[in-house]
């Protein structure tokens, strides 16, 4: 599509603040769950208190994306969210999740710097190997499918968010899909049928027309006798007003200096509990590195600037790494590239590098802003899940353009798209101890291997076939020296050269 702001344009203030208040809408949903997931559904296994700010999450993202701008040379208009491929390793390193490990915020600050790390070695590989290595083993066949699935693995997730997205109202159906599709529709109608300014930001367009239906349902469940199915928003979230600790984020490295670290546990050494820490984080971003691949593939054909070239792989690498590392200094959550920024960034036409610059300045400055925040947090998850729904599907087709100009009549083209899309789709995940390899990982690497099989003749045939042309022209010139031709063809050309010299010849002797 074309975009009617590029990656280095200015818009005016007003649009400016208004465009990063929908990036922020987009990127919300999923930066405050991963902190959720740990303190609900995780940590509460180890009968931990919950431990992670959703604040604290959102100024860390906000801080995270600064870093990767300022590496990137604000040439990369990607958000830095929560990632959520280490909720595994976080409840691990705080709670004891890999062999009895506790280590509590110091366990999460630490864990952040040993995945940041497998970033900045990557990076330094990249430096000096280049990226040709990178084009080889994964060329568009492969990592198109692998950008649709990041998408397509999503779908289930917006799709359960609309039917059963309510804060009271799970299980209901009804209601909660009438408020999703409102979102959705609103969305779609914005973005097809608007003009200039409201064409550019449908996302909050669609989010405030959903969450103003689910108000009303919402109203409507307080009349006597009303089902309770009706009361989708948690309007009760705002009485955490009356608490200090809504008005500010709690930073981890704060909870650490008071003492969050807990026993080391059965190990008795602080050196065995960090290496387990490190064992528990360090896969996961091996993992994670294929993901952040697939994402600047995406953004690039996006914004039509390969960015794996300028500014390079090995500088949103750093970006990204270093970034993760100072979001979860005070967030707790490592950080990775968003796919719904991308999805934004697609929709609404608006690549400026500047609009994910105030968004990160508007992430860090509304953590402290306690009404706001609990008003992002009110909004239900069946609203969100109507965006989302646009949201993953523009990735799922962006990576589907990538093999536009494949040629899928071959069999070997169609063997590596068709893996990649099953084993995704299918939800192709494994798990090694606490170590989660994702479906889109799992799918990358068979798509990988299944590329590598069925070219092996074809790159052993381009072997043979240039050694062949090497030597037939070795051939020929020694031939030629010799005063031969080689082949018919220097026959032709010698005899051709003959007759025009005879014909010249007689001319002058006329």
């Amino acid at each position: 599509m074309q975009l009617v702001y590029g990656v280095k344009d200015k818009p005016k203030a007003g649009r400016l603040i208004v465009f990063a208040f929908q990036q922020l809408l987009a990127i919300l949903a999923a930066t405050i769950t991963v902190p959720m997931a740990v303190n609900g559904g995780a940590l509460g296994d180890y009968g931990v208190d919950p431990a992670l700010s959703q604040s604290a999450a959102l100024f860390g993202a906000g801080v995270g994306t600064i870093v990767y701008l300022l590496f990137t040379r604000f040439k990369s208009p990607v958000f830095l969210g929560s990632s959520f491929a280490f909720i595994g390793s976080m409840t691990s390193a705080f709670a004891g999740g890999v062999a009895a490990v506790k280590l509590g915020y110091l366990g999460l600050v630490l864990g952040a710097v040993f995945a940041g790390l497998v970033y900045v070695v990557l990076a330094v590989i990249v430096k000096f190997a280049g990226t040709k290595w990178i084009d080889k083993i994964m060329p568009a066949v492969v990592i198109g499918p692998t950008v649709a699935i990041i998408g397509l693995s999503l779908a289930g997730s917006a799709v359960s968010n609309v039917i059963n997205g309510g804060s009271f109202a799970n299980g209901s159906g009804y209601v909660t899909v009438v408020c999703g599709l409102v979102t959705l529709g609103v969305t779609i109608v914005c973005s097809v049928y608007g003009k200039k300014m409201l064409k550019m930001i449908p996302f909050i367009i669609g989010i405030l027309s959903g969450y103003a239906v689910a108000a009303i349902f919402t109203g409507f469940s307080y009349i006597d006798g009303a089902p309770a199915a009706l009361r989708v928003i948690d309007f009760s979230i705002f009485e955490q007003l009356k608490n200090a600790e809504a008005w500010y984020p709690a930073f981890t490295f704060i909870e650490l200096f008071k003492g969050g670290a807990l026993d080391p546990g059965e190990f008795g050494s602080v050196g065995a509990a960090i290496g387990s820490v490190a064992v528990a984080y360090i896969p996961v971003a091996f993992v994670v590195f294929a993901e952040h691949l697939a994402d600047h593939k995406n953004i690039s054909s996006v914004i039509e600037s390969d960015l794996l070239k300028d500014p390079g792989l090995h500088r949103t690498l750093l970006g990204d790494g270093v970034g993760s590392i100072a979001g979860a200094f005070f967030g707790g959550c490592p950080n990775t590239t968003y796919g719904e920024s991308v999805g934004c960034v697609a929709i609404s036409g608006n690549a400026s590098v500047r609009t994910i610059f105030v968004t990160a300045c508007m992430a860090i400055i509304i953590s402290f802003v306690a009404p706001f925040t609990l008003f992002l947090s009110s909004i239900p998850s069946c609203v969100m899940g109507g965006v989302c729904i646009a949201l993953y599907g523009f990735i799922a087709v962006s990576g589907l353009k990538m093999i536009q100009k494949v040629d899928l009549n071959e069999n070997k083209n169609l063997f590596v798209v068709s893996v990649i899309l099953i084993a995704g789709v299918g939800g192709f995940a494994m798990t090694f101890g606490k170590v989660v390899i994702t479906s889109v990982a799992c799918a990358l690497i068979l798509g990988i291997l299944t590329n590598v099989l069925v070219n092996i003749r074809s790159e052993k045939a381009d072997a043979q076939a240039e050694v062949t042309a090497t030597t037939d022209g070795a051939d020929a010139a020694a031939t030629v020296r010799d005063g031969e031709p080689a082949d018919n063809a220097s026959i032709a050309e010698t005899t051709e050269t003959t007759d025009e010299t005879s014909v010249a010849e007689d001319k002058e002797t006329k």
